[in-house]
């Protein structure tokens, strides 16, 4: 049976995702979705699906999940967080500006800035603090990885600094180092360097290859950014597709994550169920 789908394109700077609210359209199954309107040429074209739901709990207002453009459903996203925070407010399914968003990695916060038009400007998201652990303590023993720094942003992330960023050929590294048989649950690889005018950041995201930016991975390049004496605990982390700001807050600990949310389109999609 044929059914027609609405959904809503967004981006955080580039990373591109299909949004579409589950209380008016369910989708049974989100991952053979995913793979097919992700392709660009013969489907809708993004990263990956994201579905935003009402909450069955009151300790948040919305529930997100997220499926890579391979079908695989990932933890995390910060980018796609603050598209939600976007959408729900401009649809006028709450009017707060405070939200509380649970996702497959806990509750985060969504904090909104919001014009005198009710446009969202930017959303900062509290993405709670990282973990960082050192790789040779609880991974299985395998090849040898470059130097990096593994963290945690809900979903894991090994960031490596370079000396020239445009020299990396993140493609052929990336796919690699994604399926390293010192990930056991794949990773998301991030190459980083540090310039006057901010950390210079390009990213192959598990799941998706190279991606135009990734909240996540914005924040875990700070992190390492910062443990390993490179930055403070604020960065700019520069991407393929625009720049987020991140704080790393000494006080509790946690990262915040600042950036804007773009409606690209919107329509309409027939789904044979």
């Amino acid at each position: 049976m044929n059914k027609t789908i609405h959904f809503i394109k967004m981006h955080g700077v580039g990373n591109d995702y299909i949004f579409v609210d589950t209380t008016l359209y369910p989708i049974p199954d989100p991952q053979a979705l995913s793979v097919v309107w992700s392709r660009y040429h013969t489907g809708i074209g993004s990263d990956g699906l994201v579905l935003i739901g009402r909450s069955p709990s009151p300790e948040a207002d919305f529930t997100m999940r997220i499926f890579n453009a391979d079908g695989s459903e990932g933890l995390m996203c910060g980018n796609a967080s603050r598209c939600i925070g976007k959408y729900v407010y401009e649809r006028a399914l709450t009017d707060k500006t405070s939200l509380r968003l649970l996702t497959a990695s806990g509750i985060k916060t969504l904090d909104l800035d919001v014009a005198d038009d009710g446009t969202v400007t930017a959303v900062t998201v509290d993405m709670l603090a990282p973990v960082l652990d050192d790789l040779h303590l609880f991974l299985p023993e395998g090849d040898a990885l470059p130097e990096g720094t593994f963290v945690s942003m809900g979903n894991p992330h090994y960031v490596i600094f370079v000396d020239d960023i445009d020299a990396v050929d993140v493609a052929t590294r990336g796919a690699m180092l994604e399926y390293h048989p010192r990930f056991p649950e794949r990773c998301n690889i991030e190459f980083a360097q540090v310039r006057d005018d901010g950390i210079r950041m390009r990213v192959w995201e598990r799941g998706s290859g190279i991606t135009m930016a990734c909240g996540t991975g914005a924040c875990a390049t700070a992190v390492a950014a910062a443990v390993t004496g490179r930055s403070g605990r604020r960065s700019r982390v520069i991407m393929d597709g625009g720049t987020l700001d991140i704080e790393w807050r000494e006080t509790d600990g946690h990262v915040y994550l600042t950036g804007p949310a773009t409606i690209a389109f919107e329509g309409d999609i027939e789904v044979d169920f």
